[in-house]
This record gives structure tokens, C-alpha cells and sequence, in this order.
């Protein structure tokens, strides 16, 4: 083998070992992303959620959400929603709930996601 290939080879060795090792460590950061970039990382992490999911969990991978609201029942229960932003709508510098995906939680638990959970939110 001459001299050029096996320079050739270990370098795309250290190539491919760096890429490796930066995949293996990176994690997205939603504080640092623009607004374009979390909203196509928020709607992504919400489609792989399941019912069940603890608050912490999803404020751990998605971050501070954009508005919040909580309240207690009647029977003391806790629920709370974050609304989380996943589509543009209008170019005012300003997120609403409109551009949002709520996500519902009582007790600390996912209950619902989706344009629907507002609603049974105000319904508690």
C-alpha cells in the first residue's frame, strides 16, 4: 500500500472517529436555538411523547415553556399547562397561544397535548 492511501485511510479514520464522538455527546439546547429551530425541535419532541410523560421530563428536554398556566380542582389535584411554540403565525417579535402546542399535566403527569387540552384545561 503506498504511502498517500494509508495517509488517506487514517484520516478519514480520524475523521469518522471525531464525528462519532460529537454525535455521541451532542445535545441540542432549546434556550440557544432561534425561534425557527425550536419550533421544528418542539413539534418533533412532541410527536414522540406518550400520556404519562412527567413535567420534569419534558421541561428537561424542551426547555422553558413559552407561557404557562395552573390552577388546583376542587379535589386539590394540580393542573397545570404549558404551552410550548410550534407554528408561526404571525411576525410580531410576540409568542401566543395560537402559535403554541399546549401540553396538559395533572399531577405532574401528561394528560394531553393538542389544541384540545386547552380546553379540558378550562374545564377543571
Amino acid at each position: 500500500m503506498s504511502k498517500m492511501a494509508k495517509i488517506v485511510i487514517i484520516g478519514f479514520l480520524i475523521y469518522l472517529g471525531l464525528t462519532a464522538l460529537i454525535l455521541a455527546t451532542y445535545q441540542a439546547d432549546p434556550d440557544n436555538m432561534s425561534w425557527q429551530e425550536r419550533e421544528t425541535f418542539n413539534l418533533k419532541q412532541i410527536g414522540r411523547f406518550d400520556l404519562g410523560l412527567l413535567k420534569d421530563d419534558v421541561i428537561r428536554l424542551l426547555g422553558s415553556p413559552d407561557i404557562s398556566e395552573a390552577k388546583a380542582t376542587a379535589d386539590g389535584e394540580e393542573v397545570l399547562v404549558l404551552f410550548y411554540r410550534t407554528h408561526h403565525v404571525k411576525s410580531d417579535g410576540i409568542t401566543t397561544r395560537d402559535e403554541c402546542t399546549p401540553l396538559l399535566f395533572k399531577n405532574g403527569s401528561l394528560i394531553a397535548w393538542g389544541a384540545d387540552a386547552y380546553e379540558d384545561y378550562q374545564n377543571f
